[in-house]
């Protein structure tokens, strides 16, 4: 008999909590009385245990959504006890010969040999894995949930994907200024949604085919580290102990939800909750304007959803230089979308209609803001899983965020690394790949430390922003007198031809030698073209030697040749102030 575990109370009067620890995975045998998850709930946690025994067919749910009373955890296949006189009537069963659990295997215990045990098969983890593979190092990957982890699941890629459909949206809607004449546009959310996700399932697939191409043991777990040279891992009806040289911890981050009064409404969304939408909501509030929060407000409003953004820093994106950030706020505004910054969310109150108010303070004064849903987006914390740390002699951050590691991503155990998102290094996928791909060096007996100092970032607004290299501001404060170049897209050909003239390319060089130190763009495939300053920073390229090569007409990479060029007496070819 197969039927659906549901969550049936949670502590005080609490309606709604958030699943922390997940004891069992899919295939797990369950017995009545077991532990099933924890449920952080703002009146107290409370521990899910069991009324069933028989087999975990399907777990509906992961470590950090948000559950309901009613919501489905587990389908399971086997008998439900809802009593005790249930749970009498089945001993007795089994004293006539029925015995359910003996229609199952008993788990199959294996041991086997690594030299390499990672755990997460995130940008991190699975790019290490697949360089140890190809130096000739025994891998074994252990994923308790989907390979590629946050980044393709529910990050980078299916946000981009999303970024891709409002831009086609938004540019049906704006066809006329092409010659194009199409009259009431529409969208249908659930083709969009569809498309994210077939997207996301060919490049799980893609990197499952790579991992089976180098020969690397995959298990779906959870890992446990027993001890520095021992990891044990459930997967379905096997128990794996594996003996192992060395372990990667590359087990990522998960949303960070602030301890603000009413935050447990129904109506509070994660970036994950925002990717598994059936509508988009028409109004919606987002709490923080990063990178995350931004992408996602441009999203909403270019698919026609009413947008404001509460952002408790003074600007928006507020890393950025303040020109770039001046620029972006201005075309938010003119979008539509409200921004309200230096402003702190105080509380959440949910209505009779089903929406929720977000209350704030701005200098002293409350603001009041309804929306349908409200998007918490206000950062990201280390994910540990299952590991003990303290147990294993693992030493974590000052802060105390992150696990410490050294250059070399080496922990305080010497053979145990910890790459990506769960380092509080900086949280890039970019960076987790590079991580992992310089703990495997490491481990395989090169010397190779992490370099942080030419690492670009991409923010997929519309326009998109990207930057790399050290900032004005920065500039200012180590001392260093630099010289600026800066080129409007609309004095770029191309741009023009693209219908896309807001926007600028900025660069930063060393004034008494010229080196290209940093560079930031806003505007048309500003996330393509900052390579282009990445690679000139990395190589210590001084301005001449970049503006001496010839650059492709018409493209929006001149839009860099020009900015270079401003930086010298000459200036700009193409544009006069």
């Amino acid at each position: 008999m197969v039927f659906d575990v549901k969550l049936e109370k949670l502590s005080g009067h609490n309606k709604s909590g958030v699943i922390g620890r997940i004891y069992k995975v899919e295939g797990d045998i369950i017995k009545v009385g077991e532990e099933l998850f924890d449920i952080e709930a703002k009146k107290g946690n409370i521990t899910v245990t069991s009324d069933v025994e028989g087999k975990v067919v399907k777990i509906k749910v992961a470590q950090g959504d948000k559950v309901s009373i009613g919501d489905v955890l587990f389908t399971v296949e086997g008998e439900k006890s809802s009593s005790k006189a249930d749970t009498n009537k089945g001993d007795a069963n089994k004293k006539q010969g029925f015995n359910y659990m003996a229609n199952f295997l008993k788990p199959q215990k294996e041991t086997i040999e690594a030299d390499i045990v990672i755990l997460g098969g995130g940008p991190g983890g699975y790019v290490a894995a697949i360089e140890a593979a190809k130096q000739g190092a025994k891998v074994v990957l252990i994923e308790k949930e989907n390979l590629g982890g946050t980044c393709l699941n529910w990050g980078c890629i299916p946000t981009k994907a999303l970024v891709r459909s409002s831009e086609v949206y938004e540019l049906v809607k704006n066809s006329e200024e092409y010659g194009i004449f199409k009259s009431s546009p529409t969208f249908d959310f659930s083709k969009i949604m569809e498309r994210k996700n077939n997207v996301v399932s060919e490049l799980v697939g893609g990197i499952g085919y790579l991992l089976s191409k180098n020969n690397i043991t995959v298990f779906r777990g959870n890992g446990e580290i027993i001890d520095k040279n021992i990891v044990f891992v459930r997967e379905k009806n096997k128990e794996i102990t594996i003996n192992t040289k060395n372990i990667i911890i590359a087990t990522g981050s998960k949303a960070f939800i602030p301890p603000i009064k009413g935050v447990e409404s129904k109506n509070i969304l994660t970036s994950k909750d925002m990717l598994s939408l059936n509508e988009l909501p028409k109004k919606i509030v987002i709490v923080g304007g990063g990178v995350i929060g931004m992408e996602f407000a441009f999203i909403c409003n270019a698919l026609d959803a009413e947008v404001s953004v509460v952002e408790f820093a003074e600007d928006i994106l507020i890393a950025l230089d303040e020109d770039i950030r001046n620029e972006i706020r201005e075309i938010a505004v003119e979008k539509g979308i409200k921004v309200y910054t230096s402003s702190k969310v105080e509380e959440i109150i949910d209505t009779e209609e089903c929406k929720s108010i977000v209350v704030f303070d701005k200098e002293g004064k409350k603001g009041y803001i309804t929306g349908d849903k409200v998007l918490m987006s206000v950062g990201r914390i280390p994910f540990y899983g299952d590991i003990d740390l303290e147990k294993l002699g693992i030493d974590l951050n000052e802060r105390p965020r992150g696990i410490k590691v050294n250059s070399k991503m080496q922990t305080s155990v010497d053979n145990i690394y910890a790459i990506g998102d769960v380092t509080n290094i900086i949280q890039l996928a970019h960076v987790a790949s590079h991580q992992g791909i310089v703990a495997v060096e490491n481990i395989l007996g090169k010397d190779v430390e992490a370099d942080y100092s030419t690492v670009p970032s991409a923010i997929f607004t519309n326009p998109e922003i990207a930057s790399v290299g050290i900032t004005e501001k920065v500039a200012k404060e180590k001392g260093i007198s630099v010289n600026i170049g800066n080129f409007p897209f609309g004095a770029n050909g191309k741009a023009l031809t693209l219908g896309e003239r807001r926007g600028f390319v900025k660069v930063i060089t060393e004034e008494a030698t010229g080196i290209i130190i940093g560079g930031s763009i806003i505007g048309p495939h500003a996330t393509d073209l900052i390579h282009e300053i990445a690679v000139a920073i990395k190589n210590k390229l001084t301005v001449e030697q970049v503006v001496d090569t010839i650059h492709a007409h018409p493209t929006t990479a001149e839009a860099v040749h020009e900015a270079l060029l401003a930086t010298t007496p000459k200036g700009a070819i193409h544009f006069a102030e």
